[in-house]
């Protein structure tokens, strides 16, 4: 089966929904998760990460981020010891959640034009589901996005399939009716998995380079979503 129309091969009417990454796709985060990390770590008497560690960190959730940094300090989490620091993690957090985020070139716009044509948006993160929907509010973008997936939402995490495949159930479509837009392994390894198209954005939280993730189209900027979409209906 064509992965992108189904067995009848129509491209009229793709996609029908567009889920997208949150952190390094629509918003650029890391300042804010960098501050509440620092304030994890000092409050812990551990020297701070700089703001590009904490990038590279980013990505698989909280607990995985939380642990990433101790490690980075020497400190090796796990159990209830990983438990309690990515609660408190998120405690810290909650009150960092717009301080420096910023909306990327094109997230507004792009997000709000599509809805407009009648595209249902989701926006599926392992980012906690609260956290993201604050973030989506402050930014006025709440009301256009007609699905929220966040880590805590219940489906296993990105790179798993299920978030993805969750986001599209709900909105009563398939996964070959939807497009997913990331920026990380994680992101396009869970749109290879459910079998859904992908498009990357360039300048992303990725350690790997981008045209390395496995995306049908990479990207450098949102604003050039439109002709990777028309690109992608053309016939193979």
């Amino acid at each position: 089966m064509n992965k992108v129309f189904g067995t009848s091969g129509d491209r009229c009417g793709w996609p029908q929904a567009m889920l997208f990454d949150l952190d390094g796709t629509l918003i650029d985060s890391v300042a804010d998760i960098a501050t509440s990390v620092n304030i994890l770590l000092a409050k812990e008497s551990l020297p701070p990460l700089t703001v590009d560690e904490v990038r590279a960190m980013i990505g698989n959730g909280m607990a995985k981020l939380v642990e990433r940094a101790f490690k980075a300090r020497g400190i090796d989490l796990e159990g209830d010891r990983l438990t309690d620091m990515t609660a408190r993690m998120m405690d810290i957090y909650k009150d960092h959640l717009t301080e420096e985020t910023i909306l990327l070139d094109g997230a507004e716009d792009m997000l709000r034009a599509y809805s407009v044509a009648g595209i249902r948006i989701a926006v599926v993160t392992n980012k906690p589901e609260a956290f993201s929907r604050r973030i989506l509010d402050h930014f006025g973008l709440g009301a256009i996005v007609n699905c929220v997936v966040g880590g805590d939402t219940g489906p296993a995490r990105k790179p798993a399939p299920d978030m993805l495949l969750h986001a599209v159930a709900e909105m009563d479509l398939h996964a070959s009716r939807a497009l997913m837009v990331g920026d990380s392994p994680a992101d396009i390894g869970a749109a290879v998995a459910a079998g859904m198209v992908s498009v990357a954005v360039r300048g992303g939280y990725t350690t790997v380079p981008v045209e390395e993730l496995g995306a049908d189209v990479v990207i450098d900027s949102l604003r050039q979503l439109p002709a990777a979409i028309e690109k992608l209906k053309e016939p193979a």
